[in-house]
């Protein structure tokens, strides 16, 4: 594991702001986004107005010259900044603007830059109406602010996934007769289609999520999706519920900590409440392990984590034979593969990461080596993949490259790039399809079977 950046535990400013003079004197890391600041002193300090969306009100925050590691005043002051700090609390000076308590800065750990000119949000802009061309970034204001959660659109017009499996939402058949519109180029007028441009049923919450995590720390989506993948598994979908958080200031150690304490949650929760149910499934379908020992298993063992190049070679070492599908650097991994790693080697739920970045989707984190990506899955026995999850790319230069190096035109992800643009921070985020756990919990084979109506290649009953 030390190949995996540190976690960082981060104090939210509604608790700070809560308790107040309780936490005076205490150490503290604090995470936002500068919504006013002032250089002081001739430059010796600045003043901060931090707001990370736990509430509406901001942390004030004192930085002297000396504190940034180099960073200048002037670069933390503007508007839409991104700062992660780490200093003490202590009761402002009398006569002081600020709540009950303020940070006194030690250091400065990560600076997300704004250009000023360009930050497109003003102070100025007070009514709900300043805000609808600028949807990406309005959490920002404190018009919005977390309550833990929101829930995703189901259309969209951008591929989060970049495949391209994706269910076109559009009018153009019910207009004039059924005939398409084309221009004189040859290609589809989509402008003169109900949205004024292509639209999609969303394959994932997830690029909408992180603007709202970009503002608000953390938030999760939770909806449905829809994937045009021609997948007839016992384990996909066309159509089904996924859960995605995303928290900023976030590691991809982060990610893998979430992840984990969630499934491990959802089990005691199933357990806990769910036991007569649990019993019915496991008297009907029982195969062992039952259900009820699968998640008793889950929910008390710690997960074991391997690289994916750990878990290629592992893999390697078995019996010629055992698999269908060949195994080598660079493949995705199969259910079978996915499901001996949990079953047969080590027992347990096993977090496989650091991916090569050629199966990978072009927002997930470059490495170092340039030949992964920050990404992580969730096995677990009798399933598989549970979760799929990724520190997000930042650094709007890679994030461009990978873009275009996907196949994709970077004009649908205009919005998307602000983020790097406007007070950029590390951020992280699984996806956990909510049926693969109803079938994980079940004990169930096939996640048809698990789902009101399923929709599967060739099926849309109903």
């Amino acid at each position: 594991m030390d190949d995996l950046e540190p976690s960082i535990s981060r104090t939210r400013v509604s608790a700070i702001l809560e308790d107040g003079d309780a936490l005076a004197g205490q150490r503290a890391v604090v995470g936002g986004w500068v919504v006013a600041g002032r250089e002081q002193g001739r430059g010796a300090f600045a003043f901060l107005a931090v707001s990370d969306g736990s509430c509406p009100a901001a942390l004030q925050v004192v930085v002297e010259a000396g504190a940034g590691a180099g960073v200048p005043l002037a670069r933390l002051t503007p508007m839409g900044t991104s700062v992660l700090l780490e200093g003490r609390l202590q009761r402002p000076p009398a006569g002081s603007s600020a709540e009950r308590v303020e940070l006194r800065v030690e250091r400065v750990i990560e600076v997300g830059e704004v250009d000023a000119a360009a930050y497109p949000l003003r102070k100025s802009m007070r009514k709900p109406e300043n805000f609808r061309d600028l949807v990406h970034l309005r959490a920002r204001t404190n018009t919005f602010f977390d309550n833990n959660g929101f829930l995703q659109p189901m259309i969209t017009t951008s591929d989060c996934e970049g495949a391209g499996e994706i269910f076109q939402v559009t009018t153009l058949f019910s207009q004039g007769g059924g005939t398409i519109p084309y221009k004189d180029d040859g290609t589809i007028a989509f402008e003169d289609d109900f949205f004024k441009r292509q639209a999609f049923l969303t394959v994932s919450g997830q690029l909408q999520a992180e603007n709202y995590a970009c503002a608000l720390s953390s938030v999760y989506t939770f909806g449905p999706t829809f994937r045009a993948e021609n997948s007839r598994t016992s384990r996909h979908l066309a159509e089904f519920w996924m859960v995605e958080p995303e928290i900023a200031f976030a590691s991809l150690q982060d990610d893998m900590n979430c992840a984990e304490s969630y499934i491990q949650y959802l089990c005691k929760e199933l357990l806990e409440y769910c036991e007569k149910d649990l019993e019915f499934i496991d008297n009907k379908f029982a195969e062992s392990p039952t259900a009820i020992q699968c998640l008793k298993l889950v929910s008390s063992t710690l997960f074991e984590r391997i690289s994916y190049k750990q878990a290629v070679n592992i893999l390697k070492g078995v019996e010629e034979g055992t698999f269908d599908k060949a195994i080598e650097w660079g493949i995705d991994l199969a259910s079978e593969h996915e499901r001996y790693l949990t079953e047969k080697i080590f027992m347990r739920p096993v977090i496989v990461y650091n991916y090569p970045k050629e199966i990978k989707p072009f927002y997930m984190r470059l490495n170092d080596d340039q030949k992964t990506v920050a990404a992580m899955d969730v096995l677990v026995p009798k399933v598989g993949e549970l979760i799929g999850g990724s520190q997000r790319e930042e650094r709007l230069d890679i994030l461009k490259k990978r873009i275009t190096d996907s196949g994709l035109s970077v004009e649908p992800y205009e919005w998307y790039l602000d983020l790097c643009w406007f007070g950029s921070v590390r951020h992280s985020g699984f996806g956990m399809g909510f049926d693969r756990m109803v079938l994980f919990a079940t004990g169930l084979e096939n996640i048809r079977d698990v789902i009101p109506f399923p929709r599967c290649p060739g099926r849309a009953d109903l």
